[in-house]
Parts: structure tokens; C-alpha cells; sequence
């Protein structure tokens, strides 16, 4: 029986003294949290001590968790968007109905592959996005990005030539930790971040290496803080890769036996004029060369890139350049060092990566099926023939997340449908034509798939701990009814599932195979009809969870034995369903592989299960190198703006509600002392910050952790709120609101968001 059943039928239990078990839904670690409840009000938050990965650790961010499931900006009814702008209630039938109509009317004007499909899963909740393959099979829609797109599609490019499979740095047993554009004591990324932070920062055999242009609280703790020049990363890795070759320190015979393409990479390598580099880098030969003998003499090391190398200039390429360090350094597959890992379903298609088609509107790479992010408002403003005509959005904000807002607003206009599932009215819904709204995070079973450990890897499904806010519905139920509103599960014979379900999950995976032999339909949908009739027999508040049934099975499938070493028993179907079993039943969370170090080879996808260092355009890239340029700032834009930089309150923009934030509340733009100076502001002051893509005025934060000619805002703020259901108000500056869709990486076409050329001017008082 779970907590919400619990305090659902006994009446006489005091519901402000029961700790319910969920988790954290502002970044990707999602750590276990306990709560309590005063009706609807979440009122104490701790961490969760027997939580399989967070062990109850927790930041400042998870304690507010309060300030996301209660505002006053909640959703409740379906709205409809009539000729004059404003917006009517409907009925959840009414609107159903309408949207399937719309879709269906839109695909045989245009063609289905004219609807363009965002979102998918935010940082806490990917069950609903599960469920969205469903409703696009019904409705034939192919095109699709989400936020993915305009970070990691880079990376996820790199990973599916290099090793056909995603790795993820062992931190918590690295000998040397490297972090590039990363503050993990902020954006974390993987557990207990702070934690391990300090362990390596506190022992004398470890070190911690931190490549950033501004000191972080990471690089407060580091041994070595490499402070590179704004978007000159990849010619700070070139020239520490090129050390590493010229002074013979790579691991040639590990090498021999590992690895394809070695000689090519060398070869790239010593061409590379590493003075010069690291001049233009900003960082001297010697730190180099001592953070490569460190990197050479370490029995392992790990490695981390985030936002601010793959929002920037030449992203892809140092995507590449430090994975191949690590591989040339033979850091792959051993305890502490780079490795692969099992996932109950994956976020990327690695096999594909070197193949991928181009949008026929832009002629971006779409990459593991995801259209560049700064890519998609053009493909509906253009005049193409093939252009995108309708919009289908959930689990995501856009408008407000993406690079010009303006340009998206403008492409959300133009499209002739807009659909829009969220919690809370977004500067998203504020364009939309249909506007459903769904329960939030914690009122309903939750998930993700950010699991990245190896050798043992954990999963878990939260439980709601809240009954669904009345008029709101969870995306599998929306999405249930979208798909069945659709025609396309009329010949299911959900009620024999249903009781198949009801006499066990043996019954039920025999009798869901014969269906799915029987009519393609059940395969076809299969999110909805798990949902539809095992879902039903499952614990009240976890019926969405069904859908990882199916994810169980195919693990089984895929890694029997080291389910089973993870103390999970069965053949077949029955060790799937005795894994679906522990992931329903166990709400602090599970193990669900364990590996030995031994293994990581056999998860590469690559010739001869090798990894592969050769790839073309990285190479050519990287000879090309001399000849770009080491600054994009010109006489008009002279300073660098990272635009979204993460801090202790700062978070994802789920949290609208600016009273959360303690510290920070506008979100200054955090300027050297020398820089304002010059400009001639003060701390607490204001500023005008003028970009391509647009301007904004905010406060002022003298701080000496940048450096001169380079400026930050945070991410998070400028969200629009109405405080007690009055008049919405925007506290702090909508980063987007000076990006621009122009600058973008060459290849993945991510966004500079971290690299933007602004110009500063004081605003008097």
C-alpha cells in the first residue's frame, strides 16, 4: 500500500506527521526526498537516507520543492483560444475531440509530417513522454526536438562514432576528476555531487581539475583551475591533447588492443602548435603540460562536459577533444574512469550517429531523430513547401527556453495548430490554441531515464503523494485519450488484458504477446495499452508507470545476467516481471544491473567492438583550428554574456513562484570590478545589456569570480507569475530574450547561449 493510499483510507491518521517518499524534480539527479503534507501544501522536506543513489543527500533547491506544486499559476481546466486572443473553457471531451480533429485536419491538408512535435520529458517526469510515442504514431507525426537538442545532440554525435553507446564518468572512484564548463556544486550531474566534490578535494592522492573562464564554486576546490578565455575550449584541449602525443605519454599498448584510428589521431595531433593555442586559450604551456602529467600518471580519470562547452563555440569539436585525450590515456572501462551503462530507455540513438538525415526546410543534421532547437522556429517561418503547419508541445517551455524568443512566438503564430499540455500557464501556453492541463510531478507516478552509473545502475519510480489536482489530468491519461480519440484502438480488446492483468503479470505477459501477435496495433500504441489495462491493476497513483513494463522486458532481454546479479530472479518474461515488480514496489528507488569493470567492451557498437577515434569531420576540424577565430566580440558587442548560468537559486522553469529564492531574487548580471569601472556602474545598480538577438536591463553584481570582458546571467528568472491570481509580474531578465537562432554550432547546430556578444551601458538612477 502506498502513502497516498494510506492517507487516502485511514481517515484517523494525522497526514502532517507522515514522511512521504518522492524525490526532487530541479535537475537531472532527482534525489530522493521525504516530505510531509499539510493538505495540499508540501511543509518539511529532507532528504531520503535509504534512497538507492542520493543516500539523503540534498541541496538548497530540493527543500523548495514546495514553491513548484503550489502556485498560483495552476492550470485546471482545458482552454481554447477563440478570434479575439482570449481564451474559453472547455470541456476535457470538447477538447479531446477538437485537437484529434485539428491533427487529423492538418495531416490530410499538409501531410502528417508537417506536425512538429516538442517536449517529451523535463527534468523529473519522462513517463509522459513514453506515452507520447503513442499519440505521434496515431497522428503520423515524424518531426521532433526537445531540450536534448540544444545541449547534448553534440556529445550524443561524438559518443555514437566513438563508442555506439553513451559513457558517463565514474566520479565517485576517479583518482582525477576533470570538469569542463561544469559547476556539478550547482548543476550536479551526477550523485551526491557536493559531496564527492569534496572527498577528491580533501584527498591528498586525488585531484580535481576544473576548465572554466569563471571561478565556480567547483573550481574553488580544485587543484588545478584552468581559466580559459570565453569559447576557446577547443583550443585549450588540442593543445593539451598534443602534449600528450608529442611527449609520448598516451598508453600505446592499451591502445593496440582497445581502439581503431590511433595513428590518424596522433598524426592530427602533432600538428597542432601548441604555444600558439595555448596563448590564444589564455592558459600558459606549464599548467598544461602539469595537468597532463597528472591526467598520464593517474591510475584513472573522469571527465564531465556541460552547458558551458556545448552552448558555445566549437562545441562538438571539445565534445571530441577530451574524450579523445581520455582514450589516448587509456581512461575507458576501469573503475573510476570514463565507462557505458545500462538504461531502462535510452535518450539517444547512438547507432545512427554518422548517418543522420537533414531537415528539408533547413538542412540541419537531425540528429537520433531530434531537429536542431535553433532550427525549428525557421521551419515554420519559412516560405518552404516543406514546411512545419502545426505544433504539438508538452513537458516543455520553449518560447521561454529556447534561442529568440521573439522568433518562436512569431513561429507559434504562424503555425495554423497549436497544442500545449503543461501545469502552469508559460510564456508557451500564453501563444497556444489548445491549452491541457496536467497533474503535476507529485501527483502522479514519475520517472526518468538519466541513470548513467556503471558497474551497478539504479532506477526510480516515484509514487504521487497528492491526488491529482482537480481538472488537471496526467499526460498517459491525456495521451490515452488522444490516441483512442483517434480511431486507431478500436479493434483492442482491452477487458481480456484487463483480466489477464488482474490474475498476475505471468498471465498478463502472455496474454499482451498474443495480442500483440494478433493485431500490430497493440505494439503499435503500446504505451496506451499498457496503460489502459495493466495500469489499471496497478497501486493507485502508479497506473502510468505500466509503460516501463515493456522497458523491463527488453532489459530482461538484453542484460539477463546482470539483472539477476542485481538480485532480481527469473528466465524470460518472468525476470522482466520481476523487475517491473521491484521498480512498483519499492519507492526508494532500485538496483537493476549490476556489471563487472570487465564488460564495458562488450557494450561498444563500433568495428570489432573497438573505439573508434577516427572520425572525418572531427579530424578536419581540428586542422582547421588555426584558422578560426579565438573571439567573436567586435566594436559594437565587446563583451562575452554567458546567458544562463546555473547558481544556488537558479533552477529549471518549473519553479515560477520568485519567492522561492533566497538569495539573488532578480537575477543580477555578475560583472568584474574593472568591467564596471569602465562602464561606470555599481553593485546593486543598473544596466542595459544590448545583444543581436535583443536587449534587457538588469541588476548589477560587482563580482572578481569572471573575468574582465565577460558577463553572466542566471537561468530561471524572467518567468512570468501572477502572485495571488493578480496581474502577472516578470522578475528578473528572460535570458532568450538576447540570444540569437545565428549563432550555433556548425555541426549539432546547438546554441551559443554561453557565448554571446553583448554591449553594457549604465542606466542612471
Amino acid at each position: 500500500m502506498t502513502d497516498l493510499q494510506e492517507t487516502t483510507e485511514t481517515e484517523e491518521i494525522d497526514q502532517t506527521k507522515i514522511w512521504h517518499k518522492t524525490a526532487c524534480v530541479l535537475c537531472s539527479a532527482n534525489c530522493g526526498l521525504e516530505v510531509r503534507l499539510d493538505g495540499r501544501e508540501i511543509t518539511r522536506v529532507r532528504g531520503n537516507k535509504a534512497h538507492v543513489a542520493s543516500a539523503g543527500y540534498t541541496c538548497e533547491k530540493g527543500l523548495r520543492v514546495n514553491h513548484y506544486q503550489n502556485n498560483t499559476s495552476r492550470l485546471t481546466t482545458p482552454l481554447k483560444r477563440i478570434e479575439d486572443g482570449s481564451y474559453i473553457e472547455v470541456d476535457w471531451d470538447t477538447a479531446i475531440q477538437e485537437i484529434s480533429d485539428g491533427l487529423k485536419a492538418v495531416a490530410e491538408k499538409y501531410g502528417s509530417d508537417k506536425i512538429f512535435y516538442y517536449g517529451g520529458g523535463g527534468q523529473g517526469n519522462h513517463l509522459g513522454g513514453a506515452h507520447s510515442t503513442a499519440t505521434r504514431q496515431a497522428y503520423g507525426i515524424t518531426r521532433k526536438s526537445n531540450a536534448l537538442a540544444q545541449e547534448k545532440t553534440g556529445e550524443a554525435w561524438v559518443e555514437g562514432q566513438m563508442f555506439g553507446t553513451h559513457t558517463h564518468g565514474g566520479f565517485h572512484d576517479a583518482e582525477v576528476a576533470i570538469f569542463l564548463g561544469k559547476n556539478p556544486w550547482h548543476s550536479h550531474g551526477f550523485d551526491q555531487a557536493r559531496r564527492v566534490l569534496k572527498e577528491i578535494s580533501n584527498d591528498d592522492n586525488r585531484s580535481l581539475i576544473v576548465i572554466d573562464p569563471r571561478r565556480t564554486e567547483t573550481a574553488d576546490l580544485a587543484d588545478y583551475w584552468l581559466q580559459v578565455k570565453p569559447g576557446t575550449d577547443a583550443f585549450l584541449l588540442a593543445a593539451l591533447g598534443a602534449i600528450i602525443v608529442n611527449e609520448n605519454m598516451t598508453d600505446d599498448d592499451w591502445l593496440e588492443e582497445n581502439s581503431v584510428g590511433v595513428e590518424e589521431t596522433k598524426t592530427m595531433f602533432r600538428d597542432v602548435p601548441i604555444d600558439d593555442f595555448a596563448k590564444r586559450s589564455g592558459v600558459t604551456v606549464e599548467q598544461l603540460r602539469a595537468v597532463a602529467e597528472r591526467i598520464v600518471e593517474a591510475e584513472s580519470v573522469s571527465t564531465y562536459e556541460d552547458l558551458g562547452i556545448e552552448m558555445g563555440p566549437h562545441s562538438t569539436l571539445v565534445s571530441y577533444l577530451h574524450r579523445a585525450i581520455s582514450i589516448l590515456t587509456g581512461n575507458y572501462g576501469k573503475q573510476g574512469a570514463l565507462g557505458p551503462h545500462t538504461s531502462i530507455a535510452p535518450l539517444f540513438n547512438y547507432s545512427a550517429a554518422g548517418r543522420e538525415p537533414t531537415d528539408p526546410v533547413t538542412g540541419g543534421k537531425i540528429i537520433s531523430g531530434l531537429v536542431p532547437c535553433n532550427e525549428i522556429a525557421e521551419g515554420f517561418l519559412s516560405d518552404h513547401p516543406e514546411r512545419s503547419r502545426a505544433m504539438f508541445i508538452e513537458s516543455g517551455n520553449p518560447v521561454h527556453s529556447l534561442a529568440e524568443s521573439d522568433k518562436f512566438r512569431a513561429a507559434m503564430r504562424k503555425a495554423e495548430l497549436t497544442v500545449v499540455i503543461d501545469v502552469v500557464h508559460t510564456e508557451t501556453t500564453e501563444q497556444a490554441d489548445w491549452i491541457l492541463p496536467a497533474s503535476s510531478q507529485y501527483e502522479k507516478a514519475e520517472a526518468t531515464f538519466f541513470g548513467a552509473n556503471f558497474p551497478t545502475n539504479t532506477f526510480h519510480l516515484r509514487p504521487a503523494i497528492l491526488e491529482p489536482l482537480e481538472g488537471t489530468l496526467t499526460e498517459p491519461e491525456i495521451h490515452s485519450r488522444l490516441v483512442q480519440a483517434a480511431g486507431v484502438l478500436d479493434d483492442v480488446d482491452f477487458q481480456s488484458l484487463r483480466e489477464a492483468a488482474d490474475e498476475g503479470l505471468d498471465s498478463f505477459a502472455e496474454a499482451f504477446m498474443a495480442a500483440a501477435m494478433e493485431n500490430p496495433a497493440v505494439s503499435a500504441y503500446g504505451a496506451v495499452v499498457l496503460y489502459e489495462t495493466l495500469g489499471k491493476s496497478l497501486p493507485q497513483g502508479k497506473e502510468g508507470a505500466a509503460v516501463l513494463w515493456f522497458s523491463c522486458q527488453m532489459a530482461a532481454q538484453k542484460y539477463p545476467d546482470q539483472i539477476r546479479a542485481a538480485g532480481h530472479k527469473g528466465e524470460g518474461p518472468a525476470l522482466g516481471n520481476a523487475l517491473f515488480e521491484a521498480i512498483i514496489n519499492n519507492d526508494d528507488g532500485i538496483v537493476f544491473t549490476r556489471h563487472n569493470f570487465e564488460e564495458a567492451f562488450n557494450f561498444l557498437t563500433t568495428s570489432d567492438q573497438k573505439i573508434n577515434l577516427s572520425i572525418p569531420e572531427m579530424h578536419e576540424a581540428l586542422g582547421e583550428l588555426s584558422e578560426a577565430p579565438d573571439k567573436y566580440t567586435s566594436e559594437e558587442f565587446p563583451y562575452v554574456l554567458s546567458a544562463g548560468e546555473r547558481r544556488g537559486f537558479s533552477a529549471n522553469t518549473i519553479v515560477r513562484d520568485p519567492s522561492w529564492r533566497k538569495k539573488d531574487k532578480e537575477g543580477s548580471l555578475r560583472i568584474h570590478p574593472d568591467d564596471a569601472l569602465e562602464i561606470g556602474v555599481v553593485d546593486g545598480g543598473r544596466i542595459r545589456i544590448r545583444t543581436q538577438g535583443g536587449e534587457a536591463v538588469a541588476v548589477v553584481e560587482i563580482n572578481e569570480t569572471v573575468q574582465p570582458g565577460y558577463v553572466s546571467l542566471p537561468n530561471g528568472y524572467g518567468l512570468s507569475y501572477s502572485p495571488a491570481g493578480g496581474d502577472s509580474e516578470i522578475v528578473g531578465v528572460p535570458p532568450n530574450q538576447l540570444t540569437s537562432t545565428v549563432w550555433r554550432d556548425s555541426i549539432a547546430g546547438t546554441p551559443w547561449h554561453k557565448h554571446v556578444p553583448a554591449s553594457l551601458e549604465a542606466v542612471p538612477t
